[in-house]
């Protein structure tokens, strides 16, 4: 059913046959640029007089120069493919009027020159990178050179010490050598953006960013609805506060790496299979910590959990870094973020060392439960062991005019290198909160740990990884007609995919950036709404957006909810605007392990005439700590267009979708009969156009339409999966 593109590249070995010459082999002096371009790759000219050969062979022919024409011909075909097959070349040399031999030459010479580019280009910047750290190492050498003792002012000897001042002393140096380095490198680079020259992972840089008001600020995710000014007016750290931020980033690593590699002193088994910190020991473990004493009112809740992702360690770090990857990977739980400053970008071309003060919103997907935002700073550093560790710990201590109802305790992870591109990663998530505003059909989930949790994060990770690990993915079987082949029609489709869900999940928490307004006060699935108006936005339809939300339990397991709202035969019991009709899935994309992790294109067979070609997206995804049914219209024509590996970014979207999160540990092998006993909590979420034209105004009807239809979707809902399940 879908074809993969006939200018996919392929990989052939070249002609190695002794009597055939390019360019590179006939000529040894080193050939200029423009020959690549203009010489045909015919054979050279013969030697002629005294200097023949006695056994004379037939007189080879001179150099042919192309054609104008032809040269751009053949420079626009190498931007599509630069490996030609045997179809392609003589393709390409009856339209040229060139022989195919001499095509096959031209692109073999322009392969051999982009490469010849490339790596002077890489050179010149590890030429610059060595120079650097010459001259960084110098200064070393000199400081050292020059140390003198601080009681006498004479020349630094350890000969007169005690083993004990000694070993204390050296452990002094290296603390206060790192704390000097971190800080020299700050002030190199105070006020310059964060670069991205040794990032792996490019593709997710650029091609995964979240279009439409996302990509206006760097870093931030949730941009839909206008940020808070709390989140925004938060200062870049003064130039006095940055030795400070440097000794308690170096504690907090410190810090992070014994909770991570401690016993079971420190960490006992919670009743949702996931590591709680044991609070009497870490306090006796750490006395002097560097946020002080918990404040009155803020709850402890710390985790640990470890997995191993397919994703190497060095592009791990490269997302946990870069604050648009970052949020981008994580999503569902980070709905904005945003890098204030960048005080060190790391030594040696990676990420070792790098610092960085930023500020995050952390989301459960339900306005019913409030975000926590926090004011952090961000260090990576390898350890000497080779595992890289990235630690985050608060800054509330510079806003002490601000009331924080969150702060982050040393939190982050290690990342060990597994062979074959694995990695194992421990996480750590060490909060003191205030989450007394928490709605009390999720404060059991909340309590356990697994709303904001380790687990949570780990999960994620797990299934994002898997996620990219499908979108690479060459092979693929064509035994389904449902199954997209195409890599490129793939890849169009996922990220398209992906921006639906990241728009669905920055849209439907309880950021302060949101102006919900509750249209009822009878109870908690109450139906909260609030407006947004587009205007030239890439990617969203033009005109007046009502977004409509409402979060509800169900005595019924997460699992079976999630297989109930994904499954295309079933939409018609829930989905009011197909008419009753029956859904049909035209392509499909698995990316994970579960088979609950995937992308669908569905089909509408309505019988209203005018939704007869209605086509819908879908991504479903699914861990043990929360399941997505993610859904919006699509116009056939565009989705024609990304099936062929067209960008998907100017498709329009308007998500809309349904969270399912567990009421809790659900530990419980008897009836669901109340919340935190093995039911589900459902957040169903609605986005729709109500009027085309950006300055119109919003009608109470259009109001009361989506509310009676969100109303009747959850009513709908509850009938199909109490009776299923019972």
């Amino acid at each position: 059913m879908f074809h993969t593109n006939m200018f996919d590249s392929h990989s052939h070995m070249l002609d190695m046959s002794p009597h055939k010459t390019t360019f590179s082999e006939a000529d040894p002096g080193k050939p200029r640029d423009d020959e690549y371009e203009t010489k045909s790759g015919t054979d050279l000219d013969a030697p002629s007089g005294d200097d023949q050969d006695p056994n004379p062979r037939p007189r080879k022919k001179g150099y042919r120069r192309h054609t104008q024409r032809q040269i751009e011909e053949m420079e626009a075909f190498f931007k599509q493919c630069p490996h030609p097959d045997d179809k392609q070349r003589k393709e390409l040399s009856r339209d040229l009027g060139l022989e195919p031999l001499q095509v096959k030459f031209w692109f073999q010479n322009k392969r051999t020159q982009m490469k010849t580019q490339h790596e002077r280009h890489e050179n010149s910047i590890l030429k610059a990178e060595n120079e650097k750290l010459r001259a960084e190492n110098n200064r070393y050498k000199e400081a050292l050179t020059n140390a003198t003792c601080p009681n006498c002012g004479g020349p630094a000897a350890l000969g007169e010490m005690s083993f004990d001042e000694q070993h204390l002393r050296i452990e002094n140096a290296r603390l206060r050598e790192e704390i000097d380095r971190i800080s020299g490198i700050a002030a190199k680079y105070v006020g310059k953006p964060v670069t991205s020259s040794y990032s792996n992972l490019s593709s997710l840089n650029n091609n995964h960013m979240p279009v439409g008001n996302y990509g206006a600020q760097s870093g931030t995710v949730g941009e839909m609805y206008g940020g808070s000014d709390l989140f925004r007016s938060l200062p870049a750290p003064a130039d006095a506060d940055k030795p400070m931020i440097v000794e308690l980033a170096v504690a907090a690593m410190e810090e992070l790496t014994r909770l991570a590699q401690a016993g079971d002193s420190l960490w006992v088994p919670g009743n949702h299979h996931c590591e709680i910190l044991n609070e009497e020991d870490y306090l006796r473990t750490f006395p002097s910590r560097g946020l002080g004493p918990k404040p009155l009112g803020l709850r402890s809740e710390a985790s640990r959990e470890s997995v191993v992702v397919i994703m190497n360690h060095i592009n791990l770090i490269d997302i946990l870094m870069d604050v648009n990857q970052w949020s981008t990977m994580f999503c569902g739980i980070v709905s904005r973020a945003l890098t204030l400053e960048v005080l060190s970008t790391g030594v040696a071309g990676n990420y070792n060392g790098a610092l960085q003060v930023m500020s995050a919103e952390f989301q459960v997907p339900s306005p019913l439960v409030p975000t926590r935002e926090n004011y952090f700073v961000r260090y990576c550093k390898q350890q000497p062991d080779g595992i890289w560790a990235v630690v985050d710990v608060s800054l509330d201590n510079l806003r002490p005019s601000t009331i924080s109802r969150s702060r982050r305790r040393p939190s982050g992870c290690l990342i060990q290198e597994l062979p074959n591109g694995y990695s194992k990663v421990t996480w750590i998530e060490h909060v003191e909160v205030d989450d007394r505003a928490v709605h009390s059909i999720y404060k059991t989930l909340v309590n356990s740990g697994l709303a904001f949790g380790a687990k949570r994060w780990v999960a994620t990770l797990d299934r994002q990884c898997e996620r990219l690990a499908s979108s690479m993915a060459n092979n693929i079987p064509a035994g389904n007609l449902c199954v997209i082949t195409s890599a490129e029609g793939r890849k169009s489709m996922l990220k398209l995919a992906e921006r639906m869900v990241i728009s669905y999940c920055t849209g439907v928490g309880a950021s302060t950036a949101h102006a919900w307004t509750t249209l009822s006060a009878t109870g908690c699935d109450d139906v909260r709404v609030m407006t947004r108006k587009s205007t030239d936005e890439p990617g969203r339809p033009p005109g007046i957006v009502l977004s409509a939300a409402t979060s509800f339990w169900l005595p019924v397991p997460p699992k079976r909810v999630f297989d109930f709202l994904r499954d295309e035969n079933s939409r018609n019991e829930w989905d009011i605007l197909s008419n009753g009709g029956l859904v049909q899935e035209l392509a499909h994309i698995a990316n994970g392990r579960d088979p609950g992790n995937c992308v669908s294109l569905l089909r509408v067979n309505s019988t209203n005439s005018s939704q007869s070609n209605m086509l819908i997206l879908q991504e479903s995804c699914t861990d043990s700590t929360g399941s997505y049914v993610v859904y919006a219209p699509v116009d056939i024509v565009a989705m024609n267009v990304v099936l062929g590996g067209g960008d998907p970014d100017y498709v329009a979207l308007l998500p809309s979708g349904f969270a399912i999160l567990p009421d809790g540990p659900g530990i419980n092998g008897g009836s669901i009969l109340d919340v935190g006993s093995g039911g589900s909590l459902l957040t169903v979420a609605f986005q729709i156009l109500v009027d085309s034209a950006p300055t119109a105004k919003l009608s109470l009807g259009s109001v009361a339409t989506v509310n009676s239809l969100i109303k009747c979707t959850v009513e709908r809902i509850k009938v199909a999966v109490i009776r299923d399940n019972t």
